[in-house]
């Protein structure tokens, strides 16, 4: 289903991604898409996909841009409207997420889950998830590891259907859209203070 249900969205969203490619292609130029490493079922690692949102320069006059000043108006459009995770959709089609699940977290964290933690690797990534539904960004790592861990051991299809349609309802209201997202850029809470 999650196969079948990317290649659809794929085809539908098609003049997205075409008008996104021209806007990188003759206006900010450079590359479409932004990839990051990601710990991905049974700890695999693979690269998930999103638009760039980003100017690529980092400095400016020997000073490093904060994201903030990095990002840039079309990218900002992006994502608060979420258009910036249409690209996971070939993730998905390759096998590498999943529509529900938990959202998959940098590889850096990799080493500083706890043996309970990690069981959120058990299954698929996912686009969104239990956490994604009940408060995102506001949340503490401890409560979006809770939502995970739930969601691993209550998997069903109802469950799915019920995260499915309240993300939709999340995304065109447009709340808990931030500048960045914490979720997946976060400290681990400085990486469990080591």
């Amino acid at each position: 289903m999650d196969f079948l249900g990317a290649i659809i969205l794929l085809v539908i969203s098609s003049p997205v991604f075409i008008a996104v490619f021209f806007y990188y292609k003759f206006i900010n130029k450079g590359p479409m898409l932004y990839k990051a490493k990601r710990i991905g079922k049974q700890g695999e690692i693979f690269s998930v996909m999103k638009f760039r949102t980003m100017i690529t320069r980092l400095y400016e006059d020997g000073n490093k841009l904060s994201d903030k000043e990095r990002l840039f108006p079309f990218g900002l459009f992006l994502r608060k409207t979420s258009l910036d995770e249409l690209p996971q959709l070939l993730n998905i089609i390759k096998g590498e997420m999943s529509f529900i699940g938990p959202r998959p977290l940098p590889v850096q964290y990799y080493d500083y889950f706890t043996e309970e933690e990690f069981k959120r690797h058990n299954i698929l990534p996912g686009i969104s998830g239990l956490a994604q539904i009940n408060g995102r960004n506001n949340l503490s790592w401890e409560e979006k590891f809770k939502y995970d861990l739930e969601y691993v051991e209550n998997i069903s299809f109802r469950l799915d259907l019920k995260i499915f349609f309240k993300t939709l309802i999340i995304v065109f209201s447009r709340s808990g859209v931030n500048v960045r997202d914490k979720a997946d850029s976060g400290n681990l809470d400085d990486l469990r203070k080591k």
